[in-house]
């Protein structure tokens, strides 16, 4: 499989010490690191269609993963920003649990197969202990890019 997330995700967007305490807040942090990057053309308008898409359903998947993402037109390619926080982020809605890894995500209306396979797979890398500890004790953005693109080469 390409290396669909690492090839988008850059050293910095990777917010490797999260400021923010709840989920909400988190994300507002995670997807600022990408205002003013070319592919976003609206960031207010990415940062509501990522609010919309939480109120359907929440976007935690446990495991202290959450998914934060948006097919909207705010963008127009694909952008991934990550936020880690050792401590975990609170998120009230989806019962309380904590969020150490917070992958924010955006596309374009029109890239649903993009999206899927971004998605899925971060998902099936993100199911392995070993790897979200080394994600999340990384030292910085590049070895926490080495890690991802370590373990996506093997999908």
């Amino acid at each position: 499989m390409a290396k669909v997330i690492s090839a988008k995700l850059k050293p910095y967007l990777v917010t490797l010490d999260l400021k923010a305490r709840t989920h909400e807040d988190a994300v507002y942090e995670i997807a600022s690191t990408l205002k003013g990057d070319p592919s976003v053309t609206d960031f207010e308008g990415f940062f509501a269609a990522l609010q919309a898409r939480e109120k359907l359903e929440s976007t935690c998947l446990g495991n202290g993963i959450a998914f934060p993402h948006a097919r909207t037109d705010a963008v127009k390619a694909m952008v991934i920003a990550v936020g880690c926080s050792i401590e975990g982020v609170l998120h009230e809605k989806a019962g309380n649990q904590l969020e150490n890894l917070i992958f924010v995500i955006g596309t374009p209306k029109r890239m649903v197969t993009e999206y899927l396979a971004a998605v899925g797979a971060l998902a099936r890398l993100l199911k392995d202990d070993s790897l979200r500890n080394k994600l999340l004790h990384a030292k910085n953005g590049d070895e926490f890019l080495f890690h991802l693109a370590e373990a996506e080469a093997k999908l």
